[in-house]
């Protein structure tokens, strides 16, 4: 066998048995988490803001890789922004009149715009929502006024076009291995219209399914601010001009790859990086593009059979070649849109990547991506890298860096856990917690790990438990607070300066349902408190003096008491008031019956 050959297969398990794959609870995942609670803890400056909500969505490496290579893959932490109080609509289609949960009460709506430049819009406001508490439904009022949305950041906040739309936050003081790259963007509900053609688009290699792409679809897009670099000294376009995002579907395809196309888009990642070709006109998105363009083209076979990473990696390497040559690098969502233009000065780099063969890249591997991780191990084992003179000398050294990688996972995953518990407590202490960083916890720690899940809701009662006993009291915050750590109200309140009797009475007996179906635990007896503290908040609403209110308000309360064995106190509720005693006695009795089944 050929050294070419050798270097190529010792590469190639390399790789294999050092790429961990999901369910894998990791440092940098952990760490996600935390700078997208940040966020979501943050303030919102401007004063039209003043009752928006940060809605943040980890984007990039952290999301779309399940692997863990040897080496980080991840300087950052991606994550994009949205304001709950404003929506972006494709142009034509009529205002939603249902939204996801997390939006506010009023939400004003853009119509997006097509510019002459394909994937970059505006973005016009159209209409203004406002939801009816009586049947959750927006209704909306057009406006008349022709008003574009600037793409720069209120509050005095210019995005730096240079790097992109994202605002680079410095958050070393809690997390000083990870910074945050954070965007902010509005949602679409919709799949835009430039990307039409995609979801029906013949593919002949199955890839993705029609599964996935109806997932895709179903998330819709995104749109950031940041004009295209040909119109940002443009006054007007410069000003005005945004950009649509697929980040959400590109996380969906991503994690639908294969654990081999994973790796050799890390090593396509590490191999432009390391050899300073992002300094010129390429970047991780032209090498993303380039990956699902080939995932769909190119048969399963192309992947698994003689699987030999290194080549793989050649063949994409030079079909990046013809891509600079030409000038072209079509969007895999959009077809008219070219990534690459005229003005690139990549032809260079087009004919360094085309003359890579495998012997010359696999040697590549090994001097600047496996020395590296022998780093990491102990000096015994970075030491046997002084002299791989022959094969064997450098397939022990490999074999060494392998065996160490595999050895070292319960104390990686035990280091997660022990910053997890103290980061994450210092988090909650310094921010406090409110419904929506509640949600952000638990939606980002579900996705990596239940067990800080269960981590998380240990110290967010706690913490809620501790916040009763400074303040003296049971506020309406720490009720909905501690409603959405029991799991039951994963949602944000839309109506944040209204106390309605008859939203407190829905929270109440949502939570009623759920007790009558659990089985007797601290958490029921939890969720029966709950339900008690919503009824006597309804109680003391101003509207709550209607008889239909406050008369189901004191049944439902003589039920929980009754449940609980306070029989003097259910008793003491309808004293007095001879109709809500009756209906209290055929409530009871049927409630009874339903607490008592097993």
């Amino acid at each position: 066998m050929s050294d070419e050959r050798i270097y190529d297969e010792i590469v190639t398990k390399f790789f294999l048995n050092t790429c961990r794959l999901r369910p894998q609870l990791t440092m940098h995942a952990a760490q996600a988490v935390q700078c997208c609670v940040l966020l979501a803890s943050r303030p919102t400056h401007p004063i039209d803001d003043s009752e928006a909500e940060n809605i943040p969505l980890i984007t990039g490496s952290a999301a779309e890789f399940y692997i863990e290579p040897m080496l980080p893959h991840l300087g950052d932490v991606d994550v994009m922004i949205h304001s709950s109080i404003r929506l972006a609509i494709p142009r034509g289609h009529p205002p939603p009149t249902q939204l996801p949960v997390e939006f506010h009460n009023y939400v004003r709506v853009y119509e997006i715009e097509d510019s002459h430049l394909p994937g970059f819009v505006y973005l016009e406001l159209r209409y203004l929502l406002t939801e009816c508490i009586e049947d959750d439904k927006y209704k909306c009022i057009e406006y008349d006024r022709r008003t574009y949305l600037s793409n720069i950041y209120r509050h005095g906040v210019e995005i730096h076009h240079t790097h992109g739309p994202a605002v680079f936050l410095d958050n070393s003081k809690t997390s000083p291995l990870l910074s945050i790259d954070a965007v902010r963007c509005l949602r679409c509900l919709s799949w835009p219209l430039p990307a039409a053609d995609w979801p029906t688009r013949h593919r002949s290699c199955e890839w993705p399914d029609t599964a996935t792409v109806d997932r895709v679809v179903s998330n819709g897009c995104d749109v950031v601010g940041v004009a295209h670099r040909q119109c940002r000294q443009d006054e007007w376009m410069g000003m005005l001009q945004w950009r649509l995002s697929f980040s959400r579907a590109e996380i969906v395809l991503m994690n639908s790859w294969m654990p081999v196309q994973q790796i050799v888009y890390h090593m396509l990642r590490v191999f432009v990086k390391t050899e300073r070709l992002t300094d010129s006109d390429i970047s991780n998105y032209h090498i993303k593009t380039l990956m699902l363009w080939t995932c769909e083209l190119k048969p399963n076979s192309f992947w698994t059979n003689d699987l030999n990473l290194v080549r793989v990696c050649v063949e994409l390497l030079r079909t990046l070649s013809v891509c600079l040559t030409d000038a072209r690098c079509q969007h895999y969502f959009i077809n008219s849109c070219n990534l690459l233009d005229n003005s690139c000065g990549v032809g260079m780099i087009a004919s360094q990547l085309m003359s890579i063969d495998e012997a010359w890249l696999s040697n590549w591997f090994v001097k600047n991506y496996i020395r590296k991780c022998s780093i990491l191990c102990s000096d015994s084992i970075s030491g046997l890298f002084n002299d791989v003179s022959t094969n064997m000398k450098l397939q022990n050294a490999v074999s060494a860096v392998i065996n160490c990688r595999l050895n070292t996972d319960l104390e990686d995953i035990w280091a997660v856990f022990l910053f997890a518990e103290s980061t994450y407590m210092s988090v909650v202490s310094n921010f406090s917690l409110t419904v929506g960083s509640c949600i952000c916890w638990m939606t980002e720690l579900a996705k990596i790990d239940t067990r800080l899940s269960v981590c998380f809701r240990a110290v967010a009662f706690l913490h809620v438990a501790h916040k009763i006993s400074r303040t003296a009291g049971f506020t309406d915050e720490l009720m909905d607070v501690l409603a959405t750590i029991a799991g039951q109200f994963i949602s944000t309140r839309r109506h944040p300066s209204r106390c309605s009797s008859e939203l407190s009475l829905s929270k109440a007996t949502k939570l009623m349902k759920v007790v009558a179906n659990s089985s007797r635990s601290t958490m029921q007896l939890i969720e029966i408190g709950l339900s008690k503290a919503y009824l006597y908040r309804a109680l003391k609403c101003k509207d709550s003096d209607s008889d239909s209110i406050y008369c189901l308000a004191n049944v439902y309360l003589g039920v929980l008491y009754y449940t609980t064995g306070q029989y003097q106190t259910s008793i003491e509720l309808y004293t007095g008031d001879e109709v809500t005693r009756s209906l209290t006695v055929q409530f009871t009795c049927c409630t009874r019956r339903t607490f008592t089944q097993d």
